[in-house]
């Protein structure tokens, strides 16, 4: 039996699954018969021989022998953890095809919360997107057909499809009173791993919408693209945006972060398999120079992507801002078996190179920065010193009056959809904010420094 592990957040459907190829180095995993004989827990095998016997002569219906032995696997794995699970012949082939990224799908992440199928995070320029679908979301309802009771292969089996059909998933959104239906039109799903622009003069900004094998060189041809739209000179600083990037590919987050330190570790997981303890260290070399940097992060952030922020906020690399990301500290691994299957299951967790798990936890912001409404930024922008009651008159003003001078029009930030930054992103606008005054700062410790 050989395995491969995998660092994707439960079930993917609609993109490429994530798969990080030799991770976990390959090997014949198949336990020792004499280890396994003096393991084998007789009276438990005892009970369950009883109950299946009393299944086969008294249930109400028929059941074949190869349902109950699956309905009893299928059991057994899901009770350890969400994300471990066990695959019949046609669920495995099943993802072995999703990792061709070729067929219909909706651009979703998906896992288990409270027996419930619950978005992860959709992903960019996908359908799912595009409908308003986010993370947090509950799906009960595919095609009418409730979710409660159906396991998580089951429910993206549903979800998948032909492209160009159409599909309706009821969804539960804290904050919505009731139920609503979403209609989506399954499509080819082709992420682009990596989005970059200038957001003001000196300024980069990297978007990272999931981990694949060539993020990493797609992230360097970015940097050297913004450069470039710079004038050639270096950038001043850099927003890398992993909001609601659900993970992936294990060597692809190693190799983001070690462009951006010298020196020192990146990640490391540990398990009870002597191959799944693995460390991973950063080389010399930082495309940015020494430049700030901000990574965004959110609940939808998940998996690859926190060990990025992880690592990049115990470096003191990055100032991470943002809200706390999804949680997920473990590693799968994906173990073939003789019948056709295969079994994914939980084989170690990586931790930050200070030693934190964030399995279950998530990597907290050095700035919390909540996604506000509209509503919202106008009460924050709107009070001034010359609203509160009793405020001190200006003594330029030549006893003319309290009101403060005619200020110069702010130049606006637009974004990608053409409306002001700070209504339509406003994570990103602070997070740019910040961005600016660590440049100053760093600005000012350089010149403190050279002299």
């Amino acid at each position: 039996m050989r395995k491969t592990s995998t660092l994707g957040v439960a079930a993917v459907f609609g993109f490429s699954v994530a798969i990080a190829i030799n991770a976990l180095a390959d090997k014949d995993s198949a336990p020792n018969a004499t280890d396994v004989q003096s393991t084998i827990p007789l009276n438990e095998l005892r009970t369950f021989t009883d109950v299946l016997t009393r299944v086969k002569a008294d249930y109400v219906d028929p059941v074949s022998d190869k349902t109950l032995m699956d309905n009893a696997i299928r059991g057994m794995i899901s009770r350890l953890d969400p994300h471990s699970n066990y695959m019949d012949k046609s669920e495995f082939k099943d993802l072995q095809e999703t990792t061709t990224g070729k067929f219909g799908g909706l651009g979703l992440q998906v896992g288990m919360k409270e027996n419930i199928i619950t978005v992860i995070a959709p992903i960019d320029d996908t359908p799912a997107q595009r409908a308003g679908i986010k993370a947090g979301d509950k799906i009960v309802k595919i095609n009418g057909e409730l979710t409660q009771g159906l396991d998580l292969e089951k429910s993206v089996k549903l979800m998948r499809g032909e492209p160009g059909t159409k599909i309706t998933l009821t969804i539960v959104r804290d904050g919505v009173d009731k139920p609503f239906d979403v209609t989506i039109e399954r499509a080819i799903i082709n992420v682009k791993s990596v989005k970059a622009r200038m957001l003001d003069p000196g300024f980069g900004y990297i978007r990272i919408a999931q981990f694949q094998s060539d993020t990493t060189e797609q992230m360097h041809d970015a940097l050297n693209q913004l450069i470039k739209d710079n004038d050639n000179h270096p950038l001043k600083g850099l927003v890398l945006d992993l909001r609601n990037n659900p993970g992936g590919v294990l060597q692809a987050a190693v190799g983001v972060v070690d462009t951006f330190v010298n020196k020192g570790l990146i990640v490391y997981t540990d398990g009870r398999d002597a191959d799944s303890k693995m460390s991973f260290k950063a080389h010399e070399g930082d495309m940015l120079s020494g430049a700030p940097i901000v990574v965004l992060v959110n609940g939808g952030s998940a998996s690859a992507s926190e060990i990025v922020a992880g690592a990049l906020q115990d470096d003191g690399r990055a100032l991470i801002a943002g809200e706390r990301t999804f949680g997920k500290g473990s590693v799968q691994s994906i173990m073939p078996l003789s019948n056709g299957g295969a079994l994914r299951l939980t084989t170690a967790r990586y931790f930050t190179p200070s030693g934190r798990s964030i399995q279950g936890e998530g990597i907290k912001p050095d700035v919390e920065v909540h996604q506000l409404k509209i509503a919202d930024i106008e009460k924050v922008f709107s009070i001034k010193e010359a609203d509160l009651a009793g405020h001190i008159t200006n003594p330029n003003n030549n006893g003319k009056g309290d009101k403060a001078p005619k200020e110069a029009p702010i130049k606006q930030m637009i974004n990608t959809d053409g409306k002001p930054l700070v209504e339509s992103d406003y994570q990103l606008y602070e997070g740019l904010n910040l961005l600016k005054g660590m440049a100053i700062v760093a600005k000012r410790d350089a010149k403190h420094t050279g002299s």
